[in-house]
């Protein structure tokens, strides 16, 4: 199981009229001090474009690493914690709020 790649996905949702300001925090600030830490392999941002049921927050984090043991070591990393820090001190609990976060192992994959 420790070999199996690991995604961490966080769903977020702003106020609309922030949505300017939080997109260019996530993009240029937050997550350049979230791989400051060599223990993530990637991260790739989504916003929803259409619902087909239920509710879902418009923004859309997957990060990306090696393994379980990698993605525990960025989670309790210096960096981690200090990319933490920041937003709250940005945002300070308003404006934008984490809808919920997971950690996510495979399965099975299947290609063509």
């Amino acid at each position: 199981m420790q070999d199996k790649p690991v995604l961490f996905v966080v769903g977020s949702q702003c106020a609309p009229e922030l949505e300017e300001k939080f997109n260019n925090w996530y993009n240029e600030t937050h997550i350049p001090l979230l791989l400051k830490s060599k223990w993530i392999g990637g991260v790739t941002r989504y916003r929803v474009s259409h619902v087909v049921e239920g509710e879902h927050p418009k923004y859309l984090s997957i990060l990306e690493f090696k393994d379980r043991q990698a993605f525990q070591a960025w989670d309790s990393s210096p960096e981690t914690r200090a990319a933490r820090d920041e937003m709250k001190e940005t945002w300070g609990g308003e404006g934008f709020e984490i809808k919920w976060r997971a950690v996510y192992e495979p399965i099975r994959a299947w290609s063509r």
